[in-house]
């Protein structure tokens, strides 16, 4: 079992320290200075766009409590496997959204308070860091070419607001406990004085686990998948002058995990900072620096037909990686109805995996180590014009990328030469991207839009360098793999008939080219024992993948309810190499995805029901592998005791639906989060 870790429990009671120095904001309105915490205001040009805002109040109300959970509200995000970060590898938890497949590194560009968020390594997102009580809002931006964002939003942007000092209470804090002896615990504290504030907060979860491989398949070797995870967060923003405020940032965060069978074991580790210095006077500007660090290491198995022994195949125990970069924007003054924000910016990121491997007798005879780095210069300029009743927006960004210093090293432990000792060649090159709308409005509860865009992505240090391993199956990495390119066009409307009702329809079409997958073959660099299935990393000529996406929300008073249905018609372009593949679907892209939600809010009242639906997707390139649909339930509700008390009943997957979340080896079937009740106690001070 899991034990509680020092550092968890030093945030957990870290939150009522730093409260006992509250003050209110000085009251003199003369001289006040207004902090927000934000980054520059939202374009109008944003309107041509399919854009989804989760508030707070939603993001509180939420059956498991983890940012992953929150973001299937909007249906065609997806993480690259159904399980969450209380159980899946956290390798697999890259997110994308309209369907044009995955890999496991990141297809949708996340950032945080402006700062990019995946993994400097393997481009999968560290869920566990961003715990969901930190958070003020949570905006996705459906489609790809973002500018002003940065590079890497080939399907789209999901943007993270930390909570601002008006959606916290100078306290609060939550803790429940739930099935399989879990428990879940937030707090964080908001300090304000004068002209700026501060909040610290912490988070810290941890279970038993279920046991991830279904009944039918399992044998002797595999048990529950416990995990202990816990984050902490400084948060301080400071009013330089009534126009101007510095925001700076500092977290960290660490996560254990099991897969559910003897040497599977998995940590990682991160911290991370950021500057942003913003004005918003005339002439608005924003500047950003930031430095991220994080370790990963994760040991692998290999487990016979029969499932009664578990040999360690695999000890990645040391992946450190670096990313650090930087952002300037400026926003000059063009009048009431133009909007313009010019920049530039900067991205570094350097990593390597130390492994041992070849075991004989448990014991490890060789050792790789691979890595390298990338780098990312670009500039951009990004525009909206409102005239009349037509809002016009234009976007373009020009980046330089380098990979440099990629190498590979195998060698045995016992000493002698090396197995393989190899340097690649440096590669540089340049992509040109951007993104183009217009919206329509021609009577105010009517807007029509059309848009299209063009982003591209890097390939990962990850996909270019590390060979991986899970159960029996074996995947080899590339080092001349090509980055990936999109160009998608996409049109609908958007209905407001009536306070607290909306209603938005959206067609898009979207060509991803040399799109980075995981192919079967037969010819493997290298033979490994115990290995049944190969797989290399190859560019693919293009995966075309078209649909609609439906969104409505209705709040007219306490009760409310939205829902959200993606549906998409994926398809590999194949050829060479990957001829086999052409027609056929994307591994990991259901074609459906539906969340629905009822609610009811009175105060600190509220009481919620989650439906959500995923279609039968393939967990394989050869579609052979089939994850069965799935449709689950989720139940919020939260009852006032006391003024600043509230109870807190949370149940996931209440029917117990089985969500298949992966097949390895001989059929054997891997599922998610099983039903999951959760009873608590929720703390603000008022």
């Amino acid at each position: 079992m899991i034990r509680p870790s020092l550092f968890a429990i030093a945030l957990a009671s870290s939150g009522p320290a730093l409260a006992q120095s509250v003050v209110a904001p000085a009251a003199d309105e003369s001289t006040e200075i207004v902090v927000t915490g934000r980054g520059l205001a939202d374009a109008p040009g944003d309107r041509a766009y399919d854009i989804v805002t989760i508030d707070r109040a939603r993001i509180q109300a939420n059956a498991s409590n983890r940012l992953e959970s929150v973001l299937a509200d909007v249906a065609g995000l997806q993480q690259f496997r159904r399980s969450d970060s209380r159980s899946a590898n956290p390798t697999s938890q890259g997110i994308s959204l309209r369907g044009i497949g995955g890999n496991a590194s990141s297809r949708a560009l996340l950032i945080f308070d402006g700062v990019p968020q995946a993994d400097p390594f393997g481009g999968w997102v560290a869920f566990p860091a961003y715990a969901t009580g930190r958070l003020g809002r949570i905006r996705v931006t459906r489609g790809g070419g973002s500018g002003y964002q940065g590079p890497g939003a080939l399907a789209g942007t999901v943007e993270l607001d930390s909570a601002t000092p008006d959606q916290l209470t100078p306290v609060q804090g939550s803790v429940a406990y739930g099935s399989r002896d879990s428990v879940d615990g937030q707090a964080s504290a908001a300090l304000v004085r004068g002209s700026g504030f501060a909040t610290l907060s912490g988070a810290y979860a941890r279970g038993d686990g279920f046991t991830p491989t279904v009944e039918e398949s399992r044998g002797i070797v595999d048990h529950a998948a416990p995990y202990e995870q816990a984050s902490g967060a400084l948060r301080t923003v400071v009013g330089i002058d009534a126009k101007t405020e510095l925001q700076m940032n500092a977290s960290a965060f660490t996560d254990r995990r099991d897969r559910g069978s003897d040497f599977t074991a998995n940590r990682s580790e991160g911290a991370d900072a950021s500057l942003r210095l913003i004005g918003r006077g005339a002439w608005g500007y924003s500047a950003l620096a930031y430095l991220q660090t994080r370790a990963f290491a994760s040991s692998f198995n290999s487990i016979n037909a029969a499932r009664t022994t578990a040999t360690q195949s695999l000890n990645q125990y040391n992946t450190p990686a670096t990313g650090l970069g930087g952002r300037i924007e400026i926003a000059p003054p063009l009048g009431e109805n133009i909007t313009l924000r010019v920049g530039a910016d900067i991205r570094d990121v350097s990593g390597k995996t130390q492994e041992l491997y070849t075991f004989v007798n448990a014991v490890p005879s060789r050792r790789r180590e691979a890595g390298g780095g990338t780098t990312t210069t670009g500039a951009f300029a990004d525009g909206s014009v409102v005239a009349g009743s037509f809002t016009f927006s234009l976007g373009a960004r020009v980046d330089w990328w380098s990979i440099d210093g990629g190498y590979l090293s195998e060698r045995p432990l016992a000493g002698g030469a090396a197995l393989t000792n190899l340097r690649y060649a440096d590669r540089d090159g340049s992509e040109t991207t951007g993104r183009a709308g217009v919206a329509y409005q021609p009577v105010e509860a009517i807007t029509l839009r059309a848009a299209g865009y063009r982003g591209w992505r890097l390939p990962t240090l990850n996909e270019l360098y590390r060979p991986f391993r899970v159960g029996n199956d074996a995947t080899a990495a590339n080092a001349q793999l090509s980055p990936e390119r999109l160009t998608g066009v996409e049109a609908g409307a958007t209905l407001t008939p009536a306070p607290g009702v909306s209603i938005a329809a959206t067609y898009f079409h979207n060509r991803l080219k040399e799109a980075v997958a995981n192919v079967t073959t037969t010819n493997p660099p290298q033979i490994l024992p115990g290995v049944t299935t190969y797989r290399v990393r190859q560019n693919l000529d293009a995966i075309r993948a078209h649909g609609f996406e439906l969104d409505a929300a209705y709040r007219p008073g306490r009760l409310g309810v939205q829902a959200s249905w993606s549906h998409t018609n994926s398809t590999v372009e194949g050829s060479g190499i990957t001829a086999a593949l052409d027609g056929l679907r994307p591994a990991q892209t259901p074609r459906d995805q539906v969340s629905g939600t009822v609610d009811w809010r009175h105060d600190a009242a509220a009481v919620s029901l989650t439906v959500r639906h995923i279609g039968q997707q393939f967990d394989d390139d050869q579609n052979t592998r089939v994850l069965d649909p799935a449709t689950t339930l989720d139940a919020y509700a939260a009852l006032p005791i006391l003024r600043s008390l509230t109870a807190e009943f949370r149940a996931e997957n209440v029917l117990n639906e089985r969500v298949e979340a992966g097949i390895s080896g001989a059929n054997i079937v891997e599922r998610a989060t099983p039903r999951t009740i959760w009873v608590g106690l929720r703390y603000g001070l008022r």
